[in-house]
């Protein structure tokens, strides 16, 4: 624990939701909900007009139609969330060597070991400072939180949402936490609270007047311990720049159960595909191919090969998941198929091209019929089986996802609001327009095609020697208490 506030956690608003408002002006201010569009889809986030109506991260989409009929629905652009977490990650970088990212959107950093704040007030500035390049160079926002551990930061920055900055000074600590929920605090979901409500216990400083012998006695010694010291703030953990991760995989849920098993072998080749891809995008290699299987019954199956040694070759991690797959019921139907590598290396066994085909060879008839691949992580063409399973209606739908990126011969840059009956909806815009006009178009129209994202600022400042030349008036005026809000 330190006796400065000089770790940092940054949260960005809502941050899938707002990004597609900035990149969309006719949805500014208006409720949007981003996640599976699909009968079983699930809500990634959803603005905070939506959350007014009830919707909220997790929930089931259809679920989220009926709070919020109104609203509007689009499937995610991680290709834009990427590049303006990039910018952010960027901005994390220029103050501090420790930087620890939890996901896209969220990381914490460590002040002191950058050199850029040393106690209360140079936190509070650089605190501030950030909130204004972020808005600046990414034209969304961001809630900082400041205290003396990475738990305080984490519950800080929760508390200063949206777009806020709260510092927990030093010493102060059991005085904030003490009436907040017990929910504030690490490893406490619904089932745990639940346990510590019929207890008794439903904030902090309930927990800590019943004690630790008797937390322990409810929650177990590793998990009641732990909670005991959280509920007084303690919490020693460093800022660790490098998250070393320990495995890679893709799934997809999909809309209506898959029976035919010729399309469920098509679909697991095709996440196979999709997670190589991710996999060399990390640089990495796995010796471990797992394949996760739900069935209709909600029942999931796992299974594991491991491999000789590392590989990122598609082919190799396609037939390790297929035989699996070998081993696994799909009578009654599949909802859910993923595959993942997991015991990750930062080398490939370079003979394992020649030991697939090796074996391929020893295995297989000769004259029998193998799926085509390249060694660039392609996705296998469609079996013309499964997409005759597909309707008009579906493949439009993947062709045109709402809310993704257009373009027009005629009419430039717009995004999909929505496809049926053959023809597809296009709101033409950008992020630095003014709200656009809707046109219609049949889905195989040839001067419409699919394009890139479209930066959200256009001349983004220029922070590259930043935190040290950013004028202090730009970041205003910090209030008394520690505290600041928009």
């Amino acid at each position: 624990m330190r006796a400065a506030p000089t770790i940092l956690h940054l949260d960005m608003d809502a941050f899938y939701a707002s990004a597609e408002q900035a990149a969309k002006p006719s949805l500014r201010g208006k409720p949007v909900v981003v996640g599976g569009l699909g009968p079983r889809g699930v809500v990634a986030t959803a603005s905070y007009e939506a959350r007014r109506f009830g919707v909220h991260s997790a929930m089931p989409m259809a679920q989220a139609r009926r709070l919020a009929p109104n609203a509007a629905y689009l499937v995610p652009r991680f290709q834009l969330y990427r590049t303006v977490s990039d910018q952010v990650m960027e901005l994390l970088a220029r103050l501090s060597p420790l930087v620890e990212p939890l996901s896209l959107d969220e990381a914490f950093v460590d002040l002191e070991a950058g050199g850029t704040a040393d106690d209360t007030a140079s936190a509070l500035e650089i605190g501030e400072q950030l909130r204004t390049a972020i808005k600046a160079v990414t034209g969304l926002t961001g809630s900082v939180g400041l205290a003396g551990s990475k738990m305080l930061a984490k519950i800080a920055s929760e508390e200063a949402k949206p777009n806020g900055l709260l510092l927990m000074e030093p010493g102060t600590e059991r005085a904030l936490l003490a009436p907040m929920s017990v929910r504030i605090l690490p490893g406490v979901g619904p089932a745990t609270a639940d346990h510590l409500r019929r207890a008794g216990m439903t904030t902090v400083d309930d927990l800590v007047e019943a004690g630790e012998d008797e937390l322990v006695r409810l929650l177990g010694k590793a998990h009641g311990g732990s909670l005991h010291r959280m509920a007084f703030g303690y919490d020693d953990r460093p800022v660790v720049a490098e998250r070393d991760a320990k495995s890679v995989s893709v799934e997809d849920t999909f809309d209506a159960d898959l029976h035919d098993r010729v399309r469920i072998r098509t679909e697991v080749e095709r996440l196979a595909g999709r997670c190589v891809q991710r996999l060399r995008g990390a640089g990495r290699s796995g010796r471990t191919v797992v394949l996760k299987v739900r069935r209709y019954d909600f029942s999931t199956l796992t299974r594991s090969e491991t491999l000789r040694g590392p590989t990122d070759d598609p082919t190799v991690v396609r037939e390790a998941a297929a035989r699996l797959l070998e081993a696994v019921d799909t009578t009654g139907g599949v909802r859910l198929l993923g595959v993942g590598v997991t015991g990750l290396a930062d080398y490939t066994q370079e003979d394992l091209f020649a030991q697939a085909a090796g074996e391929r060879a020893a295995t297989e008839d000769p004259a029998a019929e193998t799926t085509p691949s390249g060694d660039d992580g392609a996705e296998p063409p469609d079996d013309p089986r499964a997409e005759a399973e597909e309707t008009a209606e579906q493949r439009a739908a993947r062709r045109w996802p709402a809310g993704h990126d257009v373009r027009h011969d005629a009419y430039g840059h717009g995004w999909v609001q929505g496809s049926g009956v053959g023809r597809v909806t296009v709101r033409f815009e950008e992020p630095e327009s003014a709200p656009g006009r809707v046109r219609t178009f049949r889905i195989d129209d040839p001067e419409l095609r699919p394009a890139d994202p479209l930066p959200l600022v256009r001349d983004p400042v220029d922070y590259s020697s930043w935190p040290a030349s950013l004028p202090k008036s730009l970041s205003g005026p910090a209030s008394s208490g520690g505290e600041s809000r928009p």
